[in-house]
């Protein structure tokens, strides 16, 4: 019933940047057909890093959260796109280890199991004798062409007209990919949309939202390593980030790596190197992508902690968080503006993969979780003690 893990002890971080030279290699092809290659995705499965965050009772790594984004954040040096997928399949197989028990015993039966999962709730779903109905379309699946399993959030009313967002899994042979992902940048992921057509779902393969934001449990046997205590919200945010730090670390070597053949056109610096205007640039950019990943790295040392200890989250810790998640994404936006513009014009060249860097995090920075202006008046909000917030994930 369990997958299994990986025979050995090394860590996911150090299975992440041993693959690195691979997905940096294939990151042209991956961006090209628009997901990821075999070859990534057979790897990805050989060092179980589809698993990070999977609890050790389905085979997974059941890793802390710090792991985990540092996990992310390596692969995505090689290559954006697969960094992305990796944290989304990852997410996804930890919110379903959630699930009743009877829902993880039915995912997680065999193994190589990898999970997708739309946006926020876009249709409704029809509650019926045992389970609900789906009909609709549902965007935005990262990974969703090597997935198995696809979550469909969709909002429920009951009897007494109450509404109850919940996100439903269904195995990929009952659903369609609309091929909708047509973006300019983060190619690969694939992110499309799933469509339903009077689907069924059963009880035990219905997450609740509500569950997930009281840290309630909704598995009896299948539960208490640290990963089910991880405040949802919070960890749920937190791990958006890890693969656009990647981005930007490796760009910043790349950059640096060119100040010293590079000269600026229209001076008299033979290299950009000898400029102090560059040389406070990339101190600056360099900065950045430091104080996104420390900051990162607190809270989700605080989230990993909290769980340790058996504790829940306060209100104000789990909104500094997502305040945390926002800044962070605003600090690599800048960084990787700048970085792109130290490149030059030749930075933009369709053979030089700074371009390509630069367009993926400015989309993956878009992600409406990770948005900066929302995320700080939600903890804003939260400091200033005013009643109500502009939204429930928190």
């Amino acid at each position: 019933m369990t997958q299994a893990a990986t025979g050995n002890n090394t860590s996911p971080v150090a299975l992440a940047e041993e693959l690195r030279p691979l997905l940096a290699r294939n990151a042209v092809q991956t961006e090209r057909d628009r997901r990821l290659p075999e070859e990534n995705v057979k790897a990805l499965e050989a060092s179980n890093l589809f698993n990070v965050m999977t609890p050790k009772r389905w085979g997974g790594l059941g890793a802390p959260l710090t792991t985990s984004i540092k996990t992310f954040a390596e692969l995505a040096k090689g290559c954006g796109s697969t960094g992305w997928v990796a944290m989304v399949i990852n997410g996804i197989n930890w919110w379903a280890s959630r699930l009743p028990d009877a829902g993880q015993e039915e995912i997680f039966a065999k193994a190589g199991i990898r999970l997708c999962a739309a946006g926020g709730p876009t249709s409704k779903g029809r509650p019926v004798e045992g389970g609900v109905r789906i009909s609709g379309k549902f965007p935005f699946a990262s990974g969703c062409w090597h997935a198995s399993w696809g979550g469909l959030s969709v909002e429920i009313e009951d009897d007494a007209r109450k509404i109850e967002v919940v996100t439903a899994f269904a195995p990929m042979t009952e659903l369609q990919i609309e091929d909708t992902w047509h973006v300019a940048g983060m190619r690969g992921t694939g992110s499309n949309t799933l469509v339903a057509d009077e689907v069924f779902v059963p009880d035990h393969r219905v997450l609740k939202l509500a569950n997930l934001l009281n840290g309630e449990h909704q598995g009896v046997r299948h539960t208490g390593e640290l990963s089910d205590k991880h405040a949802w919200s919070a960890a749920n945010a937190l791990i958006g980030p890890g693969p656009i730090i990647g981005i930007a670390q490796a760009m910043l070597d790349k950059v640096i790596e060119g100040t010293g053949k590079r000269g600026i056109t229209f001076t008299t610096y033979a290299r950009q190197a000898d400029s102090a205007v560059v040389q406070h640039q990339i101190a600056e950019a360099a900065l950045k992508i430091d104080g996104a990943y420390l900051h990162l790295m607190n809270a989700a040392d605080q989230v990993d902690r909290v769980a340790a200890a058996g504790q829940r989250m306060d209100y104000l810790a789990r909104a500094r968080t997502r305040g945390v998640v926002g800044y962070a994404t605003k600090l690599l936006r800048c960084a990787v503006d700048t970085l792109a513009s130290m490149g030059g014009a030749s930075g933009f060249a369709d053979a030089s993969p700074l371009q390509r860097m630069w367009r993926d995090a400015n989309i993956a920075t878009r992600n409406a979780l990770l948005a900066t202006d929302p995320a700080l008046e939600i903890y804003g909000r939260a400091l200033l003690g005013i009643e109500g917030n502009i939204t429930a994930i928190v």
